[in-house]
């Protein structure tokens, strides 16, 4: 099977030949100072450069990294294009926000244009666009960061909180408008060629939310967003602790849930019914242990039923290509694979 075949397959619920390994970008960064180094080619100019970050992701995944394609490389080109400033980092800091777009929710209106044509965000679908024409059976990834945290970085995350709570419509039309933004974004990388949207959540999660407004204000904006993207293949990653929201995943619309290391894999898939089980290698041990350690902890995901490999997060700048190549390489070695 090529790689795109298997990652189609077991996000699908198919009888593959072994799990596949991915990491789709994103909040799921998988480019690290390795890559960097081997192809010269460096952030940050590689976050606003279409060509530089197509190869970028090339270059992973052909030096025995991650079988996809994942761009962007952080979690800022939504906000940024929303109108928040946002500091570029360096080679070694990945991109973050300084400064956010809106004091309140009630501002919501006033927020920049969406423009898929200019920015970072063109360079994203122009990657895409390049990735997909030399894909040879590679899936390209297309990572969007979800609306809820989207919200968080266009409001103090804090005011947001508060806000769910105190001002309740307005945060729902604060999510309004930024889902119509992200759908237009979403559309336009399924447009360029993406194989896989991936909608990340580290903020609208069960454990920041509770599981009362994880059900008001994740779900149903998650669900709209990918409802609109005509992608083959959709993956939903939230963050943290999941066992007070584990009733209503089911309700996600996507094809793979995807979870932190903190979540036991066993335990959530009676939760997931028709979807496929991504995860949840811890990134802190992919970063730091010897290759061993990330081939036993690889045997482990697998043991406990995922029927994709994935990074727990994003990975640490400093890991190892070496890490990488083990828990790519564990995953080959495992044996066919069907979703339990």
């Amino acid at each position: 099977m090529t790689p795109l075949e298997r990652l189609y397959g077991a996000a699908h619920g198919k009888t593959v030949d072994r799990a596949p390994c991915v990491c789709p970008g994103g909040m799921m960064n998988g480019v690290v100072e390795d890559v960097m180094l081997k192809t010269g080619i460096y952030w940050p100019k590689a976050h606003c450069d279409a060509q530089m970050m197509a190869d970028l992701a090339r270059a992973l995944c052909e030096s025995g990294g991650f079988e996809n394609y994942g761009v962007p490389f952080c979690m800022t080109v939504e906000a940024e294009a929303l109108g928040a400033e946002v500091d570029m980092g360096d080679s070694e800091v990945e991109p973050h926000v300084v400064r956010p777009a809106l004091a309140s929710c009630a501002e919501a209106d006033g927020l920049k244009p969406f423009d898929v044509t200019k920015g970072r965000a063109a360079a994203v679908i122009e990657a895409i666009r390049i990735l997909k024409l030399r894909s040879a059976g590679v899936p390209v990834a297309g990572s969007i960061t979800g609306p809820v945290s989207v919200a968080g970085t266009l409001v103090d995350m804090s005011v947001f909180l508060n806000e769910m709570r105190r001002r309740p419509d307005q945060c729902a039309h604060l999510l309004d408008v930024i889902t119509d933004a992200l759908i237009t974004y979403g559309r336009a990388m399924a447009g360029a060629g993406a194989d896989v949207i991936c909608v990340a959540e580290p903020s609208g999660t069960g454990e920041i939310l509770g599981a009362a407004r994880f059900r008001e204000f994740t779900v149903p904006y998650i669900n709209r967003l990918l409802d609109a993207i005509d992608a083959p293949t959709k993956i939903v990653h939230i963050c943290g602790k999941l066992r007070s929201v584990y009733g209503e995943l089911a309700a996600l619309h996507c094809d793979a849930f995807s979870f932190d290391a903190i979540v036991n894999a066993r335990e959530i898939r009676p939760y997931l019914p028709g979807k496929a089980v991504m995860g949840n290698v811890n990134t802190h041990a992919i970063g730091t242990m010897p290759e061993d350690k990330v081939r036993g902890l690889t045997r482990n995901a697998l043991e406990m039923g995922v029927d994709i490999v994935a990074p727990a997060c994003g990975l640490p700048l400093d890991t190892p290509l070496g890490n990488i190549r083990a828990m790519v390489e564990e995953a080959k070695n495992a044996e066919p694979h069907a979703n339990a």
